[in-house]
């Protein structure tokens, strides 16, 4: 198995992963090494409290360490809640969600504007979940429709998804925070398989779009620096 810096922490499913998404290989310049969480399901770890599953993260997060990998992330922004106490379990650094970018992104932005979050599910992301994030409590969040295309694929587990549907649902939601909220001047992206449509909320929007993905290509270039 190829050397990798970067261990993931997959959540337990059989969705269709584009390239973008964080469980797509070709999304990443660098290797990475992948571990299905046994029961860790997207309806546990959203809708219900994910640190039921926490002997099960750090078992694995302990394998992935035991192959090689220098730091740890995860396949879920909610997945937040456990940052302290995966961290302090597995011994590496470990970067549960994408959430966690907020405060730096926000200390690069004009004083009169904010960071905006898109999730999966605004109803289930808390003010817990920032905190334990880094982040703010009162962060604008916009929210996918649970009967949407996008969100019925994740929840549902389907084998198909409808990424043109998808697609129109991320740039409507986008669009409706940006407008509610005419001080977001970037926006996070909380899930990690929103990533591949992250140019067009971009475009769209006008504002700086950061992703799981982003995330990883900072954490990767302090876990293995270029060099030159």
């Amino acid at each position: 198995m190829e050397p990798a810096a970067v261990g993931i922490l997959m959540l337990e499913t059989h969705f269709l992963r584009p390239i973008g998404d964080i469980g797509h290989e070709k999304t990443w310049n660098f290797p990475v090494h992948m571990r299905a969480v046994g029961g860790a399901s997207a309806q546990k770890v959203v809708h219900e409290d994910p640190r039921a599953l926490l002997d099960a993260f750090i078992q694995v997060g302990r394998d992935l360490v035991a192959e090689g990998c220098r730091g740890l992330t995860t396949s879920c922004g909610f997945l937040s809640l456990m940052q302290d106490e995966l961290k302090d379990a597995l011994g590496v650094p470990f970067a549960s969600s994408s959430l966690m970018q907020i405060p730096m992104i926000e200390a690069t932005l004009p004083a009169t504007q904010n960071v905006g979050v898109l999730t999966i599910s605004k109803e289930s992301l808390s003010v817990a979940h920032l905190h334990a994030a880094g982040a703010r409590g009162d962060i604008p969040i916009e929210g996918l429709p649970r009967d949407g295309a996008f969100a019925t694929a994740i929840f549902d587990d389907l084998p198909d998804m409808d990424f043109f549907a998808c697609r129109a649902e991320m740039k409507a939601m986008a669009q409706q925070l940006v407008s509610e909220h005419q001080s977001v001047g970037a926006i996070v992206l909380e899930c990690t398989n929103m990533a591949p449509y992250a140019a067009e909320i971009a475009q769209i929007t006008g504002r700086p779009v950061y992703s799981i993905v982003s995330f990883l290509n900072w954490f990767q270039a302090g876990l293995a620096p270029n060099r030159f």
